[in-house]
C-alpha cells in the first residue's frame, strides 16, 4: 500500500468479510472511516468480525447474502437497495474452491458462485453504486486463471467433473476477470471504476475443503494480511482512483492471460450471464 486514506463517509460493502482476506480488508477499511456492511451467508460467524469493527469505533453491519442461490442473491440486494444506504464501493471478494456439485439453480457449483453470483449482486446494485461519487467496484480473482485458457460454456450447467473442484475453480477466476474488463469497456458507467485482482496465494479457509492437506499447503502461503493489501488498495488509494478494468497483483497493474484479453470471450461470457440471470432480475 502507497497511501491510506481517510474514508470518512464512504460506504463499502464486502462480501465473504466473515473470515481470510475479506475479514482483514473489511476490518481495515473500517478503521480508516469508511462504513462497511458485511454480506455473507451467517450471521453467528460475521458477529465476531462486526464486533471488532464496533469495538475500534466503526460503523459496520450485516446482509444476508448466498452466492450460490440466486434467489438470495436478487432478494440480498432488494433489501440492501431498500436499506437507503449508499454505496461507494462494492468488494466482490466471497467465493469456493475445491468444492463439487451444482448451485441451487442448475449450474457448474463454483462457477456459479464465483461468477453468476457476483455478476446478478453486481448487477442490481449498478444502479446505486452509480450514483456515489467516485464509485468502485473490486473483483477479488486469482492468478490460477492463467492455468485456462477459456470458458467451456457447454459444460457450465453440468456437476463439476474433476476430483479437485480445481481447473473449475480457475474459469470462475478467469470469468471474474473477463466480467470486469466488460464493466469497464461500457457495462458501466464511465465514472464507475472497475479493479480486479491476485490476492496473492493465501492460506486463507478457501482451502478447508482439502481436509489434512490444507495445513501443508498453508505453510508455503501468505498470510491474510498480507493478501488482503491489493484489496485494500484497489478499493481505496487514491493512486489508482482514475484506472479502470486493470488487473493488479501485490498492488500493480499486470498483464492478465490473453484468454483474460479476449473481448469476444468476455462479450460472450456476458451475454451468458446474462441470459442466466434474467429471471432474476424484475
Amino acid at each position: 500500500m502507497t497511501s491510506t486514506p481517510d474514508l470518512t463517509g464512504k460506504s463499502i460493502l464486502v462480501t465473504g468479510a466473515n473470515t481470510g482476506i475479506g475479514r482483514v480488508t473489511a476490518v481495515t477499511l473500517a478503521k480508516r472511516g469508511a462504513t462497511l456492511t458485511l454480506a455473507g451467508r451467517s450471521l453467528s460467524r460475521t458477529e465476531p468480525v462486526l464486533e471488532e469493527i464496533r469495538s475500534a469505533g466503526g460503523k459496520a453491519s450485516f446482509l444476508e447474502l448466498d452466492l450460490g442461490d440466486l434467489t438470495a442473491v436478487a432478494r440480498s440486494a432488494k433489501t440492501f437497495l431498500n436499506s437507503g444506504v449508499p454505496l461507494h464501493v462494492l468488494v466482490n471478494n466471497a467465493g469456493i474452491a475445491g468444492q463439487r456439485g451444482l448451485t441451487k439453480d442448475g449450474f457448474e457449483l463454483t462457477f456459479g458462485t464465483n461468477q453468476l453470483g457476483p455478476f446478478l449482486f453486481t448487477k442490481l446494485l449498478l444502479p446505486l453504486v452509480a450514483k456515489a461519487e467516485n464509485p468502485r467496484i473490486v473483483n477479488v480473482a486469482s492468478r490460477a486463471h492463467k492455468r485456462v485458457d477459456g470458458i467451456n460454456f457447454d459444460v457450465l450447467k453440468q456437476p463439476t467433473k474433476t476430483v479437485t473442484g480445481f481447473p473449475e475453480y480457475c474459469v470462475s477466476k478467469l470469468a471474474n476477470i473477463l466480467f470486469t474488463k466488460e464493466l469497464a469497456r461500457g457495462k458501466a458507467p464511465s465514472h464507475v471504476h472497475n479493479y480486479c485482482l491476485h490476492p496473492g496465494a493465501v492460506a486463507s479457509d478457501i482451502f478447508r475443503r482439502l481436509g489434512p492437506f490444507s495445513a501443508l499447503l498453508k505453510l508455503f502461503l501468505i498470510s491474510n494480511e498480507e493478501g488482503a493489501q491489493t484489496s485494500i488498495h484497489c478499493a481505496s488509494s487514491p493512486d489508482v482512483a482514475s484506472d479502470n478494468g486493470l488487473y493488479y497483483d501485490k498492488c500493480t497493474p499486470r498483464n492478465p492471460s490473453a484468454a483474460a484479453l479476449d473481448e469476444a470471450l468476455a462479450k460472450r461470457l456476458w451475454d451468458y450471464c446474462e441470459e442466466a440471470v434474467l429471471p432474476f432480475t424484475g
